[in-house]
């Protein structure tokens, strides 16, 4: 498989991953206090969404760059 047809079936892969999925979740670590040798810190867990339409828009395009032919 060459490169070119890699980064098609990666945007496919991660389309229907958002799709899937709906987003992801990370973890933040946040400093709130240091008081001398003590230090207090707090982990927050975000989530981030990814739109219904980018998820599909990324398997289009995917899809897309897969059926064009190539020159060469």
């Amino acid at each position: 498989m060459n490169a070119i047809k890699i980064a098609p079936i990666a945007l496919i892969i991660a389309g229907g991953l958002g799709l899937a999925y709906g987003g992801f979740s990370y973890t933040r670590e946040s400093r709130q206090a240091k008081v001398g040798p003590i230090e207090l810190t707090v982990n927050d867990r975000q989530w981030v969404g990814i739109p219904v339409w980018a998820g599909m828009a990324a398997i289009a395009v995917g899809a897309l760059l897969l059926a064009l032919p190539r020159k060469g």
